[in-house]
């Protein structure tokens, strides 16, 4: 694994079906993100809540989303298991890409390291983060100066290029 030098490590969180043990899917990640520290996994901060169209397009519930900055002695592979763990715990089925979810974990970015992942492996940064509006927005609350650790393209310049489609909206 190579790495940018950044020394943060973000994770994304979003559902849009309401869990049988919550009330919302807000309160579910609420509830997931909270059994991180018994998993050796501190929430730092977190970003402003938001409610997203899915992605792609289509008649599913809007999601919930929420960026979080962790701090882990894990290393990026077993974090990886750990967030997949947790969305078990909490009911995760995977059957086809893009299913409404109760959960999603995602880990966005383990301290600008680059890795091309593999089963049971973490690639990183997420391969999917710089096109996505409910991962974005929610990280530049947090860190606002952050560069995509392989093409080194600012934050920002990632927003500006988001599609006009993907409609997300600040809680």
């Amino acid at each position: 694994m190579e790495s940018t030098g950044s020394g943060s490590i973000f994770i994304g969180a979003g559902a849009n079906l309401a869990h049988p043990s919550y009330s919302s899917p807000r309160d579910t990640l609420m509830a997931a993100l909270g059994s991180l520290e018994g998993r050796g996994i501190e929430i730092l901060r977190l970003s402003p809540w938001y409610r997203s169209a899915p992605v792609p397009a289509s008649d599913q519930p809007w999601y919930v989303n929420v960026v979080a900055e962790v701090a882990t002695d894990l290393p990026a592979d077993r974090l990886l298991a750990e967030l997949h763990a947790v969305e078990e715990a909490f009911g995760r089925v995977r059957t086809v890409p893009n299913a409404a979810r109760f959960i999603d974990l995602d880990l966005l970015d383990f301290c600008g390291e680059i890795a091309a992942g593999g089963p049971g492996r973490a690639t990183l940064p997420h391969p999917r983060m710089a096109g996505r509006a409910f991962v974005l927005k929610p990280l530049a609350d947090l860190a606002p100066e952050w560069r995509h650790p392989v093409t080194g393209t600012p934050l920002q310049s990632l927003v500006a290029a988001l599609p006009a489609d993907q409609v997300i909206e600040r809680l």
